[in-house]
C-alpha cells in the first residue's frame, strides 16, 4: 500500500514536471517563434523599402533618361546641345550686373547696383524669376523642333572692347553646317543690352523664314507693399510707332509693326526692343493674386522675318528704372513708360512735363529733403493760382454780402422754388455778382490734383526717401495697422498724413459753408462735410507724398482764406459797390434774355401745373 502511495505521488510530480516543461517549452518556443517573426517582419519592410527604393529611383533614371533620349532627339542635327550643365557669364559696368546662362545662350539675372529692393534690401533684380525664359524655336531636323532656350551653347569669354564696352558670345553648331550665335555688348554707363543673334541656314532652321519669339516673365515685388505695386505693373509696348499699353485687360494682339515690349513694374522695368520691328504677335498679361513675391505673368510672342539664309536679328534689352531723364533717351516712346498722364487724364502730361516737373527738379537741386521740396512745390502752385484765387474769394464775399437779401427772398416765396430761382438770378445780375466764381479754384484743383496724382505716383526720386513719419513718400505711412482690413479701398492700416488731409479739407469745407448762402437741399447742405469722408477711403492706400502735398495745399489755403477776408477784402466797400451796381442801368445779353424766356416758359407751366393739381 505504501508502495502504491510512493508510486502515485511520484506519478504525480512526474506529471507535474512535465506540465511545467511542456509549459516552459511552449512559452520559449512562442518567444523565438514572435521573435522570428518580428525579424522576419522587419527584414521584409527593409527589404520592401529598399526594393521601393529601387523602384523610385529607376523609375526617375528611366524618366531622366526618357526625357534624355526625347530631348536628343528633339535637338535633331544639334543633338550635342540638347544635354549639359547650366554654367554662366557675368558682365557688369557701373550700373547693372547681367548674369548669362549658356543654356538657352540668354539672360538669366540682372542686378541694378544703384537701387536696393525693399523687400529683403539686396539690390533689385530683374528677368531673375524661377519662370523667366526668352527664346525661339528652330527646326532641328525635317521632322523635329526644339525651343532655344532649352539647348546648351558654347560661351566664350568676356572680351573687353577699344570703347570700354564688354562682349561674349553662345554659339550653337549643328551638324550638317547651320549654326546660331548670341552676341551680347554692355556699354559703359548703360542700362542697355545689345543682343544679336546670327543665324547661319535660316532658310532650313526657320519655318517660312520667321523667327517665333517667345518671351515669358514674372516680375518680382521689389516695393514694400505688393499690393499696391501689383496695382501699379503694366505692360507697354510701341506698336506702329504710338505707344500703348496694357493694365486691365488681359491680351493684346498686334496688328501693325511694333518696336518694343516692356514690362513694367512701379518703378523699374524690363524692356525687349526689336532694332528693325516685329511683325504679328500677341500678349497675354495676368495679374497675381497669391501670396508669392511674384507680380504677374506675362507672355508675349512675335514674328520676325528673315529673308536671308544668313542673317543677324538685333534687339536691345533695357534693365533699368522707370526714369523719365534716362527713357527718353531710349527707343521712341519709351519716356511714356512714366505715366504722367494717360488716356482720359492725357490732358495732365504737359502739366506735369512742363510745370511739375521742372519745377520739382529745380527745388530738388537745392534741398535735400523731398518732403520740404513738395512744400515748395505746393507754394509755387498756390502762388501761380493765386489771382483765381483772389477772385474766387472775392466771389465769396459778395455772396456773403447779399445773404440778407437771399434770406427775405426765400421767405418771400416759400416753396416756389421757380419764382425764388428767378428772382435770384436777377439779384446776382443787379448787383454784378457770379454766383460761379467761387467755384474756379475747386475746378482749378482738378488737372492739379490729377497732374501730382500721376507724377507722385511714377517718380522714382521719391523711392525711399523718408520724411517725418513716413519712411518712404512713394509708399503711403502707416501708424498703426488695424486687426482687420475695411473695404473699399481703406485697407488695413491709418495713413497719418492722410488724416491731415482730410482734417484740413474739412476745416476748408466749414468755413466755405459760413461764407455761402444756406441750402434748404440737404443733399447739398451736407456735401461739404461728406466729401472730406470720401478722400478718407481715397487717400489712405495712396502715396504718402501726395497727401502730404494736399495737407500743405490745404493749410495755405486756410491761410490765404484767413488773410484775404480779413486784410484784403474791404466788406463795408463790397455792400457799397454792389448797391451802386444795383442802380446802373442793366443791358440783358442775348443769352440773359434767352435765359429769362426759358424761366418765364417754366414759371408758367408750373402755375398751369398747380392750379389744375387745386381743380
Amino acid at each position: 500500500m505504501k508502495t502504491d502511495k510512493n508510486t502515485i505521488i511520484g506519478f504525480v510530480l512526474l506529471g507535474i514536471l512535465f506540465f511545467v516543461y511542456f509549459w516552459y517549452t511552449n512559452k520559449t518556443q512562442s518567444a523565438y517563434l514572435a521573435e522570428q517573426k518580428r525579424i522576419e517582419d522587419s527584414v521584409a519592410r527593409l527589404n520592401a523599402a529598399k526594393a521601393k527604393l529601387l523602384d523610385t529611383v529607376a523609375v526617375k533614371y528611366d524618366s531622366l533618361r526618357r526625357d534624355s533620349s526625347v530631348r536628343v532627339a528633339a535637338a535633331g542635327d544639334f543633338s550635342t546641345a540638347a544635354i549639359g550643365t547650366e554654367s554662366t557669364v557675368v558682365m557688369e559696368n557701373e550700373l547693372i550686373s547681367v548674369v548669362l546662362s549658356n543654356k538657352g545662350g540668354q539672360v538669366k539675372q540682372v542686378s541694378l547696383k544703384k537701387y536696393a529692393s525693399h523687400k529683403d534690401s539686396q539690390q533689385v533684380q530683374l528677368f531673375a524669376a524661377a519662370g523667366e525664359k526668352l527664346g525661339y524655336t528652330i527646326n532641328t531636323s525635317n521632322t523635329s523642333t526644339a525651343s532655344s532656350a532649352d539647348l546648351y551653347f558654347a560661351a566664350s569669354n568676356v572680351v573687353k572692347n577699344a570703347d570700354g564696352s564688354q562682349q561674349v558670345s553662345f554659339s550653337l553648331n549643328g551638324s550638317n553646317g547651320q549654326s546660331l550665335e548670341h552676341r551680347f555688348i554692355l556699354k559703359p554707363n548703360s542700362y542697355n543690352l545689345d543682343w544679336d543673334v546670327v543665324v547661319k541656314g535660316s532658310d532650313k532652321l526657320l519655318t517660312q523664314g520667321n523667327l517665333n519669339m517667345r518671351w515669358n516673365a514674372q516680375p518680382l515685388q521689389h516695393e514694400k507693399y505688393i499690393e499696391y505695386e501689383r496695382q501699379m505693373t503694366n505692360i507697354c509696348f510701341s506698336e506702329d510707332n504710338d505707344f500703348d499699353y496694357i493694365s486691365m485687360k488681359t491680351e493684346h494682339k498686334f496688328e501693325k509693326t511694333g518696336q518694343w515690349i516692356g514690362v513694367v513694374q512701379q518703378f523699374f522695368n524690363t524692356t525687349l526692343i526689336a532694332k528693325n520691328g516685329f511683325g504679328n504677335g500677341d500678349i497675354k498679361w495676368e495679374r497675381r493674386t497669391d501670396s508669392t513675391n511674384v507680380l504677374g505673368n506675362v507672355e508675349a510672342n512675335f514674328q520676325i522675318k528673315v529673308s536671308s539664309a544668313a542673317a543677324t536679328i538685333p534687339f536691345q534689352f533695357f534693365f533699368g528704372p522707370n526714369d523719365y531723364s534716362i527713357l527718353k533717351k531710349q527707343a521712341a516712346g519709351m519716356d511714356k513708360i512714366v505715366n504722367l498722364g494717360r488716356d482720359m487724364y492725357a490732358f495732365v502730361r504737359p502739366i506735369n512735363k512742363y510745370i511739375i516737373m521742372p519745377v520739382f527738379d529745380f527745388f530738388a537741386g537745392f534741398v535735400t529733403s523731398y518732403g520740404w521740396v513738395i512744400a515748395l512745390l505746393t507754394l509755387f502752385i498756390r502762388l501761380v493760382t493765386s489771382p483765381l484765387t483772389y477772385s474766387s474769394y472775392l466771389s465769396g464775399a459778395k455772396m456773403k454780402a447779399l445773404r440778407p437779401e437771399l434770406d427775405e427772398l426765400k421767405k418771400k416765396f416759400g416753396d416756389d422754388q421757380q419764382g425764388f430761382a428767378m428772382e435770384q438770378m436777377k439779384l446776382f445780375r443787379e448787383a454784378g455778382v457770379n454766383p460761379l466764381g467761387g467755384c474756379i479754384p475747386a475746378l482749378l484743383q482738378i488737372p492739379i490734383f490729377f497732374a501730382l496724382y500721376s507724377f507722385f505716383n511714377s517718380a522714382i526720386d521719391l523711392r525711399g526717401q523718408s520724411f517725418w513719419w513716413a519712411d518712404d513718400l512713394s509708399q503711403y505711412d502707416v501708424i498703426a495697422r488695424l486687426p482687420f482690413s475695411i473695404p473699399m479701398g481703406f485697407g488695413d492700416h491709418i495713413s497719418l498724413f492722410t488724416l491731415t488731409a482730410v482734417i484740413t479739407s474739412f476745416l476748408i469745407s466749414i468755413y466755405n459753408m459760413s461764407m455761402t448762402p444756406t441750402q434748404d437741399n440737404p443733399a447739398l447742405k451736407y456735401m461739404p462735410y461728406i466729401f472730406p469722408f470720401i478722400l478718407l477711403f481715397i487717400f489712405n492706400r495712396l502715396p504718402s507724398a501726395l497727401t502730404w502735398y494736399y495737407t500743405v495745399s490745404n493749410v495755405m489755403t486756410l491761410a490765404l482764406q484767413f488773410v484775404i477776408q480779413n486784410y484784403i477784402i474791404n466788406h463795408d466797400k463790397i455792400v457799397a459797390q454792389l448797391q451802386a451796381n444795383k442802380k446802373k442801368p442793366k443791358v440783358k445779353s442775348k443769352w440773359q434774355e434767352r435765359y429769362d424766356q426759358m424761366m418765364e416758359s417754366q414759371k408758367k407751366l408750373q402755375d398751369m401745373k398747380e392750379k389744375n393739381k387745386k381743380k
